[in-house]
């Protein structure tokens, strides 16, 4: 378990009251938009920088409007750095169709792409924090024609699956459930890429785990050719400046695609410790580069806030549950922000 897939629980949690009644997350941004319809509505931010939705129901933008009501200032103004950002929404299998159509739908109204994250391949993070997913292939194929059900023509940015060929990589998968994960991959892939307005990116690691020799053949096996590209650094602390240089050995592997980097929480970088799982809830780390398509080179499609700041790794270093909501962490990350 590399922290990729700890948000998923919290979404499991949340999915349920997607399209609660809106928070206004004030401060946004002075050229963001807000939805005329609706003008309770989160502001987003300015589109030719930053095309993604930012969810007015986020825990952030919950916590934000808590924070208001208690006359916290100081914390309201840190959470508001998490709360008036795009991030990942991850897709709960249950109601996949429902909620991909809901994002999407309130995304489109707004006039911005939603960003979806997909993780429910079977054996799921190895039996680890986020143990799970589909129970056989069959699942799997039925909760990816649910997604694209529920995103038809509406515009979408889609990660597929973190951690799911890292964990081939290293093995951590076992190998006899290989050949299956890849034809899955693949076949989500065929599958969403063929609706009109819609981008994958596979998950394709971090700059600290195998490098790019190790990654290539995987990609190639699952489709990386028909994807619009592959993603880095997914729940992960590495720098930018390290998603970059490990991105683009990657992709002159992979036919030049294009990716994006996941840069929610790596304003520090990494933690640096002997401590076991030092990947999970680090402490003194720090919001990265806020979701943009301005980025610092070109074959960089996007900086994405991919995992969901603020949501925990798991139950360490006094985390609640993979997933769940953690003010406090939040506003570390909040609060080390440059």
């Amino acid at each position: 378990m590399y922290s990729s897939s700890a948000t998923f629980r919290g979404a499991v949690q949340t999915g349920a009251a997607l399209m609660g009644a809106a928070l206004l997350l004030t401060g946004c941004s002075s050229d963001g938009d807000k939805d005329p319809d609706n003008p309770a509505s989160a502001t987003q931010q300015p589109k030719d920088k930053d095309p993604y939705w930012v969810n007015p129901d986020s825990n952030a933008a919950e916590q934000l409007q808590t924070y208001k009501d208690d006359s916290k200032k100081s914390d309201a103004d840190l959470i508001k750095k998490i709360a008036e950002q795009p991030t990942g929404e991850w897709i709960v299998p249950e109601t996949a169709q429902d909620q991909a159509r809901e994002f999407t739908e309130a995304a489109e109204k707004a006039d911005r792409e939603a960003v979806l994250v997909l993780y429910n391949i079977p054996h799921r993070d190895c039996g680890q924090f986020s143990k799970g997913g589909a129970a056989d292939g069959d699942a799997y194929r039925g909760f990816i024609d649910e997604v694209a059900k529920g995103i038809e023509d509406r515009p979408a940015t889609v990660i597929l699956e973190p951690d799911a060929l890292l964990h081939v990589v290293d093995r951590c998968t076992p190998p006899e459930f290989h050949d299956e994960r890849y034809e899955l991959l693949k076949g989500a892939i065929d599958k969403l890429h063929a609706l009109k307005n819609t981008k994958v990116y596979i998950d394709g690691g971090n700059a600290g785990s195998a490098g790019p020799d190790a990654f290539y053949e995987p990609l190639k096996r699952a489709g990386i050719d028909k994807a619009d590209g592959f993603a880095v650094n997914v729940s992960n602390y590495y720098t930018t400046e390290e998603s970059i240089e490990f991105g683009k050995q990657l992709s002159d592997k992979v036919g030049a695609k294009p990716f994006v980097i996941d840069t929610s929480r790596n304003g520090n970088g990494v933690w640096q410790s002997d401590e076991k799982d030092p990947w999970c809830n680090p402490p003194g780390r720090a919001l990265g580069e806020v979701p943009t398509v301005d980025t610092a080179d070109e074959r960089v499609d996007a900086y994405l806030w991919i995992k969901r700041p603020g949501e925990s790794d798991g139950e360490c270093r006094g985390g609640p549950k993979a997933g769940e909501w953690w003010p406090e962490y939040a506003l570390e990350l909040a609060k080390n922000a440059k």
